[in-house]
């Protein structure tokens, strides 16, 4: 399965195996008991393998993503239906996750970016991003296609490019269920006060960049490095 040889590869690649495993047992929403009971081992063993302290094998890897997926599977399959994406899609020009989580303010760093709304969420962690063009996203995305862009994860930053003033997309995200971690305006021409206030409100970072397309993307890609 596609979804399985994804994360598993994240995680034999990752650099900090145990903390990519954690992540996606938190995206997956189980407990370290829960997990450890259905692979038939002791939570300490999840927890040495979380923390560093052991290396799981590859072996141990798959039945780990295969134990994911089962698990989800049994609950609905809520976070797998999410999974379902809309890469293909000419409105996303990027939809990655990371395999360890970044604080947004080291997102704004890479992208010379300028923090015009929420400050106070700055140091949250960020799971993912979504490029995308804003006034596409807006007007040909229904609420399913909305959810999609969250990957695995609502924590994470989503990027709106071919914005004006900023007041559509906050609207949009304002009247949506669920929130993203933080929203990154790509060159605007300004940012509209009502676009500040929704940030606010929401209690969502907003952020700026006038990067270059090609370079804000190469930015955001070396986070996973």
């Amino acid at each position: 399965m596609e979804i399985e040889e994804k994360i598993a590869g994240e995680i034999a690649l990752s650099p900090k195996p145990g903390e990519t495993l954690k992540k996606w047992r938190e995206i997956f929403g189980f407990s370290e008991s829960e997990l450890a009971q259905a692979l038939g081992v002791s939570p300490s063993v999840i927890n040495d393998w979380e923390k560093g302290r052991r290396v799981p094998s590859t072996k141990n890897i798959k039945k780990i993503v295969k134990t994911f997926i089962e698990m989800d599977s049994s609950r609905g399959g809520a976070i797998l239906n999410r999974y379902a994406s809309v890469e293909n899609s000419d409105a996303i020009f990027a939809m990655e996750e990371l395999p360890t989580p970044v604080k947004a303010k080291r997102i704004v760093e890479a992208i010379d970016g300028k923090i015009v709304g929420y400050p106070e969420g700055i140091n949250r962690d960020i799971y993912g991003y979504t490029v995308m063009d804003s006034v596409k996203t807006i007007t040909s995305f229904g609420a399913l296609d909305y959810l999609r862009i969250f990957g695995w994860s609502n924590q994470r930053a989503l990027v709106f490019c071919g914005v004006k003033f900023g007041r559509s997309p906050m609207i949009a995200v304002r009247a949506q269920p669920i929130k993203p971690a933080m929203i990154i305006f790509h060159q605007p021409d300004r940012v509209d006060e009502l676009a500040i206030k929704l940030a606010e409100v929401e209690k969502i970072p907003l952020v700026t960049t006038d990067l270059s397309l090609k370079k804000m993307l190469d930015a955001l890609s070396a986070l996973k490095r």
